[in-house]
């Protein structure tokens, strides 16, 4: 028997193509990562397996919420894959999640699933009462007002 997932999603269509939606996820990240007013401030971002995904998250009120993990998969105009298990370099550290983000076409649209997997029922709540809806359907409301404007 297949172990749960303990998983939390969002999907929305957005009405441009995965190229389009892609660009925007890759090149203009820090626009759409984390809710306004909330700004994302990278420090390293390697778009390839193995490649280093650090960075904060800000808030208004001087707040700073620091991300360090790594890359796991890259599928170009279809899907990233991270997480918070290792930091560069392949150094285990405690774990929150996996994130997985994928787009595919859907009429001339995009249909884009962004999922959060951790390795415990616990951390599942945890990133639930964070306010994981909101905020991963917020960003996801975000990266389709840019898609949709170009």
């Amino acid at each position: 028997m297949a172990e749960p997932l303990h998983e939390l999603a969002v999907e929305r269509l957005i009405a441009a193509p995965p190229a389009r939606v892609w660009q925007i996820m890759t090149e203009r990240f820090t626009e759409w990562w984390c809710p306004r007013p909330w700004t994302t401030h990278i420090i390293e971002l390697d778009w390839r397996a193995g490649g280093r995904c650090a960075m904060e998250m800000r808030g208004p009120d001087g707040e700073v919420s620091p991300i360090d993990g790594v890359v796991l998969e890259v599928i170009p105009e279809r899907k990233f894959v991270f997480t918070n298990a290792f930091t560069a370099g392949w150094v285990p550290q405690k774990p929150f999640m996996v994130g997985i983000f994928t787009i595919t076409p859907e009429g001339s649209g995009t249909r884009y699933h962004a999922c959060a997997r951790h390795w415990d029922e616990e951390t599942m709540r945890q990133h639930d009462e964070m306010g994981f809806q909101q905020g991963w359907s917020t960003v996801a409301a975000q990266l389709a007002e840019l898609a949709e404007a170009g």
